[in-house]
């Protein structure tokens, strides 16, 4: 009897073991079986997120979590297609940036080169400028006559911005440097900048672009 009921006992021990052992590894499947269906559910909240515009990620951060995503090789169909549609997406907007930018950069490049030049019209700025403030028409006209030596004839036009946008001038109605030099010298006052000028061979001013300031 003592041995039946040891034997018993080591039996009932054994099977508690194994029952024990069985309830763990699917105690363990249901963990990860859980863990797995909340990637799933998170990875397409989040792609559906970035793909609407709705996350306050940036680019680069919206790229790193997409590449997350991505390493969990997660096998469920809407995941696979969010990761297409979002990784076009991401593409677009990474082209667009990258158009942006450049156009900045010429922006910016344009900006340089035009304070650039209007620091070399600075001389022809000065002249104008001196025959609105001369203190009389004899002074005036010497500097009248000073200022057309730089100017191919007394007849070149001279065009008035008006207004710019988008690239684009608008124009007043277009007048001679004759004319003008002689305005200058009537009204006494230059509130005009100098925004380009041609020259001809000889370095002398073909057109004149003025601006008001």
């Amino acid at each position: 009897m003592p041995q039946l009921i040891l034997v018993l006992f080591v039996a009932t021990l054994s099977m508690g073991a194994f029952t024990s052992c069985k309830s763990n590894k699917k105690l363990a499947r249901e963990k990860e079986a859980a863990a797995y269906a909340a990637k799933v559910e998170q990875s397409k909240n989040d792609l559906t997120a970035m793909l609407n515009g709705t996350t306050s990620w940036t680019l680069d951060e919206q790229t790193k979590r997409l590449d997350t995503i991505k390493s969990y090789n997660i096998d469920d169909q809407d995941v696979k297609d969010l990761i297409v549609k979002v990784e076009n997406k991401l593409t677009d907007a990474k082209a667009a940036a990258a158009r942006k930018t450049e156009e900045d950069r010429l922006r910016k490049e344009e900006a340089t080169k035009k304070k650039a030049e209007q620091a070399r019209f600075s001389n022809i700025d000065r002249n104008l400028e001196s025959i609105a403030k001369a203190t009389s028409y004899d002074e005036a006209n010497q500097r009248i006559e000073a200022a057309l030596h730089l100017f191919a004839t007394p007849e070149i036009p001279v065009l008035m911005i008006i207004s710019q946008a988008e690239g684009f001038n608008d124009y007043d109605r277009p007048t001679t440097i004759s004319k003008f030099l002689n305005y200058l010298k009537d009204r006494r006052i230059y509130y005009y900048r100098v925004e380009s000028v041609k020259k001809d061979s000889h370095g002398k001013i073909t057109e004149l672009e003025l601006i008001k300031k």
